[in-house]
């Protein structure tokens, strides 16, 4: 300490002798003096005792030199305390963003440092804000336009949809300046509180070492061990409080390793864009209720012949498929039961007896016939999936 405080030492003597008030380079060699003592793991109520007690052993030591010394000792303390949190932050969102594009780089060695045991099981739950699209200085890699699917890499991207929902989780934990202008700034500086009270929230119940919390294409995602199942639910709940209505979560399955980590986020982000696609009114989709639809979309050809097979005679129908369709999905739904298929589609019960019916003769299937019910569920998921028949198949 007597090493470290040396500086410090020498400025009051030279304050007692002249009675000259400290100058800026004894000020930043106590900063630095302070900045070293945090780097040590000294705590700051032991560097300011020793200093004063320096202090007392000059006995003439001047109180206005004292304050200036102890206050630059305290300044460069807390400034490497704030340095090193920053840089941890930026190391963990740094690892989390390697493991999550699969990257191999000494990621074991940064694992143990964060705690993370890659040998077990985790779990990745994606959120996705809504609101206006607000750009932040963290971008997005323009090489990652388009959807994730299960062929692409983990350097997948935004899911459909995304870019009406906005601002990104890029801007939410921004803190860099903005550039479209005040109103810009004052949203962004918002969203970046936001997003930084759920990690902080999230590290203060369950640790730093069981949860980490990080920014990937537009979205925040949380890393966490498949054996602390509260953990999700808890992110979820964070993302209910904070979050404009609109936001989305999407839950990807339980995986073991670093690939599974890519794997359940992969999933998470699917089934936000599954849930765009279809139309899904549920804020918060798990990949394990839309294990279907990724099976559906692997073969392509036969979902296309599928939808073309059997709905497309309803284009011949007056005012389109477009009601039918609807109709379809509302009594699939309902489990069959046409009254409350007419209170979710606003018509009468009548209405939808008579489009059941006319869907029966365009078609050839009937709602009623159990084999013929699930090809036509089928291929109504298929049409949503393809997005037909806004997009005609080819």
């Amino acid at each position: 300490m007597d090493e470290l405080l040396g500086g410090h030492l020498r400025t009051l003597r030279e304050a007692a002798a002249t009675g000259r008030l400290p100058d800026r380079t004894e000020l930043d060699d106590c900063r630095a003096a302070g900045a070293r003592a945090a780097e040590q793991g000294l705590s700051m109520r032991a560097l300011v005792e020793a200093a004063l007690v320096m202090a007392e052993s000059l006995r003439t030591a001047p109180l206005p030199a004292l304050r200036r010394t102890v206050s630059a000792l305290m300044e460069g303390y807390e400034n490497a305390q704030r340095s090193a949190l920053r840089h941890e932050g930026e190391a963990r969102r740094e690892f989390v963003n390697d493991l999550l594009q699969g990257r191999a780089d000494r990621l074991a060695e940064r694992a143990e440092h964060f705690g993370l045991r890659l040998a077990e099981t985790y779990v990745v739950a994606v959120a996705r804000p809504a609101g206006p699209v607000t750009a932040g200085s963290m971008a997005v890699d323009p090489g990652t336009a388009g959807p994730v699917t299960a062929d692409s890499g983990a350097t997948g991207s935004v899911p459909a949809g995304q870019g009406r929902a906005g601002p990104t989780a890029d801007a939410l934990m921004a803190a860099g300046p903005m550039t479209a202008g005040p109103a810009q700034d004052r949203q962004a500086e918002g969203d970046g509180a936001l997003a930084r009270r759920i990690e902080e929230a999230m590290v203060a119940r369950f640790g730093s070492h069981n949860v980490l919390i990080a920014v990937r294409d537009g979205m925040l995602v949380c890393v966490a061990p498949g054996s602390l199942a509260v953990a999700t639910g808890e992110f979820t709940h964070h993302v209910r409080q904070m979050f404009s209505p609109g936001w989305r979560v999407g839950l990807g399955r339980p995986h073991r390793g670093p690939g599974g980590v890519v794997t359940s986020y992969r999933e998470g982000a699917n089934a936000i864009e599954l849930g765009d696609r279809l139309g899904l009114r549920a804020p918060v989709l798990k990949a394990a209720d839309l294990l279907v639809f990724p099976v559906l979309l692997r073969d392509r050809a036969a979902i296309e012949d599928l939808v073309t097979t059997v709905l497309c005679s309803l284009l011949e129908a007056r005012g389109g498929p477009g009601p039918l369709l609807d109709t379809l999905e509302a009594v699939f739904a309902s489990q069959g039961n046409q009254a409350a298929a007419a209170r979710k589609l606003g018509v009468s019960t009548r209405a939808v007896t008579y489009r059941l019916e006319r869907i029966r003769r365009l078609t050839g299937f009937s709602p009623d016939d159990p084999t013929q019910r699930f090809t036509l569920e089928t291929a109504v998921l298929g049409a949503r999936l393809l997005d037909w028949p806004a997009h005609p198949l080819a």
